[in-house]
């Protein structure tokens, strides 16, 4: 007998394509324990659905058309605390994977999974897993090591204690203006913060220096 509907996860559909939601529609319809309760085609539109629905769990591309889907899950994990948001892209390379790990998302898949196997992922982050793609993930853990390795050994303590909380907070997957918040710096300080550390740690975006700050951190612990 299936579960009662409030039992079901409540699943948001996000992506440009109608043809891939139409199919993951069907997918999930077939589950006794999913429930697909809307759609959106741009980053704007998913997150109001997100405010307005509430779903356990939002299934979304990377590349929308307004605006990148990590843009999009900062915004829905920032407005509603208890939905999780899982990507589902044909795009694998490094930067894009840890732009969506440290936007708050809970895992990273791709396309060409297995319709059992995207059930069985969308059940593990309503309840509170993180999933990643194993084909990306080996190289994911062997690119932060390098970003590690690549600066001078002698660099460790490169960082300003300001600079180093800044980061953390970068790592948590807070925006600029939730640090600036919780540092009380205003807006301009914070990127001025962010704009050393990246020229300290030889990076170009804030996902690259968040991963070196996590794998420095695992490396002290």
């Amino acid at each position: 007998m299936p579960p009662p509907e409030a039992a079901q996860i409540r699943l948001l559909l996000v992506d440009d394509h109608e043809v891939v939601r139409v199919g993951l529609r069907t997918l999930f319809g077939r589950t006794e324990t999913i429930q697909v309760v809307g759609e959106a085609g741009t980053a704007d539109a998913a997150v109001k659905a997100a405010i307005c629905l509430k779903p356990d769990v939002v299934l979304m591309d990377l590349r929308l058309p307004d605006e990148s889907g990590v843009e999009a899950c900062r915004d829905i994990r920032a407005a509603c605390a208890d939905t999780h948001v899982l990507f589902l892209t044909s795009y694998s390379d490094d930067d894009a994977v840890l732009s969506a790990a440290f936007g708050g998302a809970s895992g990273y898949l791709l396309k060409e999974i297995g319709g059992k196997s995207l059930t069985h992922a969308v059940e593990a982050v309503a309840s509170g897993h993180s999933i990643l793609d194993p084909t990306v993930s080996r190289r994911l853990i062997d690119r932060m090591k390098s970003m590690v390795q690549a600066r001078d050994k002698d660099q460790d303590d490169i960082l300003s204690p300001q600079e180093r909380r800044v980061l953390a907070l970068v790592a948590e997957g807070k925006t600029n203006k939730e640090i600036a918040t919780a540092l009380d710096l205003s807006n301009k300080t914070v990127k001025n913060y962010l704009s050393n550390i990246f020229q300290k740690l030889q990076v170009s975006r804030r996902a690259q220096a968040a991963a070196i700050f996590i794998a420095d951190s695992g490396k002290s612990a």
